[in-house]
């Protein structure tokens, strides 16, 4: 009997010993990712890739469980991860707004939001239903914070189904709907229009795909499975500009959707029987019983404000990189667009780059270790803490720290500056622009 008991006490001291040694090596694991991941925190602000720029994940720590199911839902690399037993996020500039970590959440401790506590967005006044304060005027996609390619066309069908349900009493000699933007969201929209038996049009300031058309070709379009409707389920994960396009080309091909492109509307004016008169910059105007607004919020290009922008030699986005050879090219501006568009047009031509700052931050790391690649290698010459004084025939002035100037020789000069939302244009239209801070984005 006692030698049992003394078997038994054995054998629940090895198990304890097992144990506490299984627990002591997770713990031991844990401590370690977490003083790795809050390295590269610290290290996140240090680049100024910490604060975000657009729709992100917030995090209540009272909430929080740690079980880590949003940092394996996030597809993207470093932006969310676990320091003592909480989720915090990591590199928030990177973040594209997928909201997958919000959905993977098992306890609602994840919000999604725009703007910061510190750095207010500006937004137009949307409500549950896509619906401005102007009754008639509907908002989806990127204007509205919503820049995910995925989210985008699932906001645009959303946006025609309130349409449909708010049984809004259709007039004569009057379409259904007016689509203003042939992006992801203009898109969908006139699909699911289309699908509900609607009458609308689809107007485009400029090309095919909206912002999207913009991007330089080669540039890689992360997305998601969606469904369009009238076409199904479309699976894309790493894809071209061009395939996307390609794949928009097609759709509204086979389904007859009536585009407009490079029609910019003007003025929407509200009318006295509820309609919108929409005035175009050809001089065409169309009158609709609803308008859905599905535009960039980068409504112009944001311009430097020097003696020679407006000569031709100056763009604002790049289309055709590989249309470009044997050029002199000054790329202006440290974004991920400007770096981008400078790595394709170095393939080709000499090129300068100019940044008023002493250093890149809030780049994608790629992009980043691209274009400091590209330096070293002699590739392309970057001139950090630099402001354009004027843009000339045969060059470009440049300021620089000490306030001496220099002067580069120039063929073509590409800005990217970033643009200004289209406040004016919406506020002609009726519809309200407040500046948000660390606003929750209800509708999702």
């Amino acid at each position: 009997m006692e030698e049992q008991l003394i078997e038994e006490i054995l054998i629940y001291g090895i198990l304890f010993v097992l144990c506490a040694g299984i627990i002591i090596f997770y713990l031991r694991k844990k401590n370690k990712a977490s003083k790795k991941t809050f390295q590269k925190v610290e290290l996140a602000k240090e680049e100024g890739l910490h604060e975000p720029v657009s729709l992100h994940p917030y995090i209540d720590p009272n909430v929080c469980i740690g079980s880590g199911a949003c940092v394996a839902a996030c597809p993207e690399t470093d932006i969310l991860g676990i320091v003592d037993g909480k989720a915090t996020v990591i590199n928030a500039s990177n973040c594209v707004g997928h909201g997958a970590c919000f959905h993977a959440c098992p306890v609602e401790a994840i919000s999604l939001r725009i703007g910061t506590e510190k750095r207010g967005v500006d937004l137009p006044h949307v409500n549950q239903n896509f619906e401005t304060n102007m009754k008639g005027i509907y908002i989806a996609g990127e204007l509205g914070g919503m820049g995910l390619i995925k989210n985008s066309v699932e906001q645009g069908q959303q946006a025609i189904d309130s349409i449909v349900k708010s049984k809004k009493i259709a007039k004569k000699d009057c379409l259904d709907l007016v689509i203003v933007g042939a992006g992801p969201a203009g898109i969908s929209a006139s699909l699911a229009a289309k699908k509900a038996g609607l009458s609308s049009i689809t107007l485009e300031q400029d090309s095919l795909g909206g912002t999207v058309f913009t991007f330089p070709r080669s540039k890689i379009v992360m997305t998601s499975p969606m469904n369009l409707p009238l076409y199904g389920k479309v699976k894309l994960f790493n894809t071209s500009k061009d395939e996307l396009l390609q794949l928009w080309k097609k759709v509204i091909q086979e389904q007859n959707l009536q585009i407009i492109e490079n029609t910019k509307v003007e003025n929407i004016n509200p009318q006295k029987d509820e309609t919108f008169k929409i005035v175009t910059n050809t001089g065409r105007e169309y009158v609709a019983n609803h308008v859905l607004l599905s535009i960039g919020r980068r409504g112009s290009p944001r311009k430097l404000g020097v003696p020679g922008e407006d000569s031709q030699k100056v763009a604002y986005r790049l289309l055709e990189p590989e249309a470009i050879s044997g050029k002199k090219i000054m790329v202006v501006g440290g974004g991920d667009s400007a770096i981008e568009a400078a790595l394709l047009l170095s393939e080709n031509n000499k090129v300068v780059l100019s940044y008023r700052s002493e250093k890149f931050s809030r780049l994608k790391p790629k992009n980043k270790e691209n274009i400091l690649k590209a330096e070293e290698d002699k590739i392309i010459k970057i001139i950090l803490e630099s402001n354009v004084v004027s843009i000339n025939e045969k060059d470009v002035l440049l300021m620089l720290k000490d306030e001496t100037t220099l002067s580069i020789e120039n063929d073509l000069v590409y800005i990217f500056a970033g643009g200004e939302l289209p406040t004016h244009f919406l506020e002609k239209a009726g519809v309200q622009i407040t500046k948000r801070f660390g606003y929750i984005m209800k509708k999702y």
